[in-house]
């Protein structure tokens, strides 16, 4: 009977403590997001003469996983994925709506089951990501806003640019400096 005593005092003060620390991590987690910088615009990028300007945020998915390959003018779609860094986890999160897992698995099976037309190429870092996109016309990928230069296009998402206000592709900017 003490026995059992004892395990219930101790289940209680656990109960007690994790309900306290629950507080202090409500107030952590409002203060930690009152000091959040503010998100950057994830830039979708393509050759300077793809005549597409705006693409809906389900043509995005779609072309980036794999269930399209062409552009409507015809040329054959090159996607491009960096092989990490705040950009990946943004199209992972926001595009793919996909852990890296999944993302993997998504493409080793549609490949098997040959529902994946077009498998994204991974590069190295946004300097060969514009590079790429400028050699070829019918590549699509993206940078960050102070990694676009005169060499590639931006296209609107659902209409908006990354420095729009309700621009969806947001990367947080703790994780971009």
């Amino acid at each position: 009977m003490l026995a059992l005593r004892r395990v219930l005092f101790i289940l209680m003060g656990a109960a007690l403590l994790l309900d306290s620390s629950r507080s202090g991590l409500v107030a952590v987690a409002q203060v930690a997001s009152r000091d959040r910088r503010p998100a950057s615009g994830l830039a979708i990028v393509v050759n300077k003469t793809n005549p597409v300007e705006n693409l809906s945020l389900g043509d995005l998915r779609k072309i980036f996983m794999g269930q399209k390959s062409g552009w409507p003018h015809g040329t054959r779609i090159a996607v491009l994925m960096m092989d990490s860094g705040p950009e990946r986890e943004t199209m992972l999160r926001e595009v793919y709506r996909m852990s890296e897992r999944e993302y993997r698995n998504h493409f080793l099976r549609g490949l098997f089951a040959e529902d994946v037309r077009v498998v994204p190429r991974t590069l190295a870092n946004p300097v060969v990501m514009r590079k790429f996109v400028f050699n070829a016309p019918g590549a699509i990928g993206y940078v960050l806003p102070r990694d676009i230069d005169p060499s590639v296009k931006v296209i609107r998402i659902d209409g908006l640019l990354p420095e729009d206000k309700d621009y969806k592709l947001q990367v947080d900017a703790r994780l971009s400096e």
